[in-house]
């Protein structure tokens, strides 16, 4: 056998192996960013605790369980036609404007579950309280336990999705999983406002939107039938829905989609520090993540049914309903359907090949779009104490790498009594303080929640000393505008960990640089000598272990000038307030 087919078969091989050096997707990794986006182990196992296998098992065995008992009790309820035609009066059709408002949905929903699917995967774990105490989960997506042995950290318990499910998938990648996350964002919500104004404007909605209570009972009928496997007479879609359709299709646009944008925002740690209510509208930030993954999997369940409903009654007709807007059973409306699904997952191979290929392109874009919007809302919170001492978690997540430099080992042995944080740059007034001196300066002491940006959460109590009197005591010169924080540990792939904030935003109410925790002493888990705590913004920016503090002009002259060793390594937001 010549050497040639052996060659191209080995070039194909590196253009999809992810294991290789070099692939069509992603760029030559160096050994740190391959040892954590290709863990050895990528196991996911999908376990549930007890009481919610038995919620689930409740919510679909009784009513499946009720149907059969009615099918066996009395037999089939009676289905006339006219019922069935009886539901969804509006106008016949679907206006092109609708066509496109369905297949604009389907394509930036599926962008915002597969990123959001990788957002999940940095923290596998869903609770139904705030605390996050490993265990009380009630789901997971790891077989790992969190090992009572040794330090384990949020970042230990991320997980690797495989990239045909996440986008982007592999490992640690939640900085371009929000990029892409928040894109659609905007998108996904312009096209249902349109889809919504252009219905009432047309009264197309009125297909959707239920007339009469008379629609339950009739609903249930045509529910008994499929959960017992028989098919009840179909309606021509293109002008009317069964009942079960209709409070389907009216429990997606109006119920899901804006629950969905809802849960969403109450996991800003900016609208959960200023607007407690909000968060307790579902049940706590966790019962918001929670339910917004809840949701996800409502939108394929119903996307399952949906795609095999129209397989299943008429694949040729009712493609042709919502490509071409037309009562046809031709095959433009097949051939244009599978086109248009065809495109959308070429753009997952696309939007993949720009996440490796030109990812400081998309935070870039990404940095402009949003920027401005929650500069002038999120940004604009002033946090405000809200918790008491017995809402304190019992257990709060570490996370970060643990220094290792001599200084720092040095000064730890010493209980920090050598330490001296230095204050300088663009300062009339440089200082180094000791930690009895900072004690000097005064102490504030506030209960707040931490929001990491992989999902957990954690209630303490923090005590330190006001960022706004390090500001007074140090006198910033007119030309700084930003605040740098720098640590004695190290990023991800190792360099100096540093973060930064604008001088606006630390002078907020609750920002403090903390040397105690729940009454004690910092630990060194969570940062000791000095960490940060700017309560409008996720946990990354909450620098730990600071080394020292400068003001600069801009954050653009500091690292790769993007504002933070994350933002610089692993593409993460600037602003860090949702």
């Amino acid at each position: 056998m010549s050497q040639e087919p052996i060659r191209t078969l080995r070039r194909r091989w590196r253009v999809w192996n992810p294991e290789s050096s070099s692939t069509f997707m992603i760029p030559r990794l160096t050994p740190p960013e391959r040892a954590v986006q290709y863990p050895d182990d990528r196991r996911i196992r999908v376990s549930l605790s007890a009481k919610a296998v038995s919620i689930l098992a409740l919510m679909v065995l009784v009513p499946v369980a009720a149907a059969w008992a009615e099918v066996l009790w009395r037999g089939l309820p009676p289905i006339s036609d006219s019922n069935s035609l009886a539901h969804g009066v509006g106008p016949p059709g679907f206006p092109g404007w609708a066509c496109m408002a369905h297949w604009l949905n389907f394509f930036f929903l599926s962008l915002l579950a597969r990123s959001g699917l990788s957002i999940l995967a940095d923290h596998p774990r869903l609770y139904g309280n705030d605390h996050c105490t490993p265990g009380s989960e009630w789901i997971r997506l790891t077989p790992l336990e969190v090992p009572r042995d040794r330090v384990w950290t949020a970042k230990d318990d991320a997980r690797y999705l495989t990239p045909l499910v996440g986008l982007p998938g592999y490992r640690h990648t939640i900085g371009l999983a929000r990029v892409w996350h928040f894109f659609a964002v905007p998108f996904f919500v312009a096209n249902g406002l349109m889809f919504v104004a252009l219905g009432i404007w047309s009264s197309h909605l009125h297909r959707l939107v239920p007339q009469s209570w008379d629609i339950l009972p009739q609903a249930w009928k045509v529910f008994v039938h499929y959960a017992t496997f028989h098919l009840p007479p179909e309606p021509n879609g293109f002008y009317h829905f069964n009942p079960l359709q209709q409070l389907s299709y009216f429990a997606v646009v109006f119920g899901m989609a804006p629950l969905s944008i809802l849960t969403g925002l109450a996991m800003s740690p900016a609208i959960e520090s200023r607007f407690p209510w909000y968060r307790n509208l579902f049940g706590g930030r966790q019962g918001a993540r929670s339910l917004h993954f809840l949701l996800l999997l409502g939108y394929l369940g119903f996307t399952a049914v949906h795609v095999a409903m129209v397989v299943a009654t008429g694949f040729a007709r009712n493609m042709n309903h919502i490509t071409r807007g037309v009562d046809e059973s031709g095959r433009q409306g097949v051939v244009l359907g599978l086109g248009i699904i065809s495109g959308t997952v070429l753009f997952w191979f696309l939007a993949h090949w720009l996440s490796w290929r030109k990812p400081r392109s998309l935070q870039l874009l990404s940095g402009h779009s949003e920027s401005v919007l929650r500069a002038l809302s999120l940004n604009a919170f002033r946090p405000r104490a809200h918790y008491s001492p017995k809402d304190i978690s019992p257990y709060l997540w570490t996370n970060g790498k643990l220094p290792t430099s001599k200084e720092w080992l040095d000064l730890a042995r010493g209980n920090f009594k050598d330490y001296r944080l230095k204050v300088g740059g663009l300062v009339e007034n440089p200082v180094e303080l000791s930690l009895e001196d900072l004690r000097r300066l005064g102490k504030e002491e506030h209960i707040t929640m931490h929001h990491c940006i992989q999902g957990w959460t954690g209630i303490a109590k923090w005590g330190g000393v006001s960022l706004r009197k390090i500001v007074e005591l140090v006198k910033p010169k007119p030309d700084a505008t930003t605040m740098v924080f720098f640590s004695f540990g190290e990023g991800l792939y190792g360099g100096i960990y540093y973060d930064t904030h604008s001088l606006g935003n630390v002078l907020k109410p609750q920002s403090i640089l903390a040397w105690e925790m729940n009454d004690q002493p910092l630990p060194i888990l969570h940062g000791a000598p000095l960490r940060l705590r700017v309560e409008n913004q996720l946990g990354y920016k909450m620098v730990k272990w600071i080394s020292a503090i400068e003001l600069v002009q801009s954050h653009k002259t500091l690292g790769k000038g993007w504002g933070g060793k994350n933002e610089d390594d692993e593409f993460f937001d600037l602003m860090a307030n949702i």
